[in-house]
């Protein structure tokens, strides 16, 4: 476990980073010497990457996934329906004891954290406020997104500057779910999710000439 633990991780952070760009072709054979594992925590350690979308099977061998704008299009379309939803049950029904707990843990981001733990709390931000809802099945649609998008989601919020942004357009949601304003935290939302997605594009535009010459592959 402790190895197939260390492979993953290696493997997850080469990739989100564009150290291994889209579309660039692994074998287990291959990454075997080359991570220093084994046949067997490598291969399970590429089937979790499988699994968050970060790696597919082509053949009997495996590349990293390309970006696909069409599928993140469609994610993002998938976010806003179920978050706008979410977060106005949440405003109905989340404890205020709840509320004020995500709302302290928000005041004390700190901005600097690696890109890697900045996303991972966005992620938890956006899993536990639909979670507020009370409703499970909406909580893991989030997560399952948000698990699709992390690559992208890497991309989008690499500055400082950028996760600021993010971060206070999560503060003035919470604001708004603590007043306990529906129909004005979900308008807030839809605008977040929409921000971030145009936020990713213009990212990935102003950086594709550099992304090409890495060998990006992108989908659009």
């Amino acid at each position: 476990m402790p190895e197939q633990s260390h492979v993953y991780k290696r493997l997850r952070a080469e990739i989100l980073d564009l150290e291994r760009t889209p579309g660039a072709r692994l074998t287990e054979r291959g990454l075997e010497p080359e991570l220093g594992a084994s046949r067997t925590p490598l291969r399970a350690a590429l089937m979790r990457l499988e699994g968050e979308g970060l790696v597919q099977r082509t053949g009997r061998a495996w590349e990293v996934t390309p970006i696909d704008l069409g599928e993140i299009g469609a994610l993002s379309e998938l976010r806003d329906a179920v978050e706008t939803s979410a977060v106005r049950l949440s405003c109905e029904r989340a404890p205020a004891d709840a509320i004020a707990s995500l709302r302290e843990r928000l005041g004390e981001f700190d901005l600097t954290l690696p890109n890697d733990e900045g996303v991972r709390a966005g992620t938890h931000f956006h899993v536990e406020l639909a979670s507020l809802s009370g409703n499970h099945f909406l909580a893991d649609t989030v997560a399952s997104a948000m698990t699709r998008l992390a690559r992208t989601r890497w991309l989008e919020v690499r500055t400082e500057d950028a996760r600021r942004v993010a971060w206070q357009e999560h503060r003035e949601i919470m604001d708004l779910v603590a007043a306990r304003d529906a129909d004005a935290a979900a308008e807030r939302i839809h605008h977040h999710i929409i921000a971030t997605h145009e936020r990713l594009l213009a990212s990935l535009d102003a950086d594709a000439r550099v992304l090409r010459a890495r060998g990006l592959a992108v989908v659009r």
